[in-house]
């Protein structure tokens, strides 16, 4: 099957979805606020639009790829007198609790199928077409869904209603968040007291404390390979303060939530907003 996809939002993850679509031979037409990085994708075969309206206009599915919920809800608010009723609206941001559920009523206000897709993936599973799918919606129109999913991600994991795969997007995001700040501090601390890194890489090795992921962020560190960002140091505060109020709404105290946070606002604070979240690293330095 082959669709038309308004894609609304071209960053780092919105551009790489993109053109997974085109090489998969769907219709593409893409919107981002800032214009410069939605014009590089018209090389790829996509159709860059003036507006969220034109880029939704006629679309099979319309799937949304932005900062956050109040995003999400601007853009719409301008696309949805432009979707046909009936489309799907793919909605794969990262948002609140609150916001999933609000986009999910305004979907049905516009007569839209709305899921609730986020992805698990940082840039370069989703340049490859591996991210992660988690898909809640309608079961009735998955036919229409599934061949996005299909040219985006790897794997789809299907879930009861919307809202639920946000949740499971939360606390998947929560355990990345921990063991990103736990290689920053690790490496800080070894350099600190005179440790060479080396020597604990090799002391863990091959054991139950030894992983794939925690010798990649270290090295994109030690490597000075923080740009570009596989996931930005921006996007990962934003995330862990709605992985932190999800725990506050439900009774649940989550101290490195919130201290990661504060990690993350710091590195940024410090100059490295757009590097690879693995710079939470700085956080643990004055300068």
């Amino acid at each position: 099957m082959t669709l038309t996809v308004g894609v609304l939002g071209t960053g780092i993850m919105g551009a790489a979805m993109a053109r997974n679509l085109i090489k998969a031979g769907h219709t593409v037409r893409v919107w981002n606020r800032s214009a410069d990085k939605a014009e590089p994708l018209a090389d790829d075969g996509a159709v860059v639009a003036p507006s969220p309206a034109e880029a939704v206009r006629d679309a099979d599915v319309v799937l949304t790829m932005l900062y956050d919920g109040a995003a999400v809800r601007d853009v719409m608010r301008e696309a949805f007198p432009a979707v046909k009723t009936g489309a799907a609206w793919v909605q794969s941001t990262t948002v609140s609790l609150e916001d999933v559920d609000a986009l999910a009523a305004a979907a049905a206000e516009h007569g839209l199928a709305f899921y609730d897709a986020p992805v698990l993936g940082t840039r370069q599973p989703a340049e490859a077409g591996q991210l992660t799918v988690l898909a809640a919606g309608a079961e009735d129109r998955r036919d229409i869904v599934t061949p996005v999913f299909e040219a985006v991600g790897a794997r789809t994991v299907w879930l009861e209603s919307p809202g639920a795969a946000t949740r499971l997007k939360l606390v998947a995001n929560s355990w990345v968040l921990a063991l990103t700040h736990a290689g920053a501090e690790t490496l800080s601390l070894a350099e600190a007291l005179g440790v060479d890194p080396d020597k604990f890489l090799e002391l863990i090795a091959g054991g139950p404390l030894d992983n794939g992921y925690l010798r990649g962020k270290v090295g994109l560190v030690r490597g000075d390979q923080l740009s570009p960002a596989s996931f930005a140091v921006t996007t990962a505060e934003k995330d862990a303060r709605l992985i932190a109020a999800a725990g506050r709404q439900h009774g649940v105290r989550l101290d490195l939530a919130e201290a990661g946070a504060e990690r993350f606002r710091r590195a940024a604070e410090l100059g490295h907003g757009d590097k690879d979240m693995a710079a939470s690293y700085y956080a643990s330095f004055d300068k």
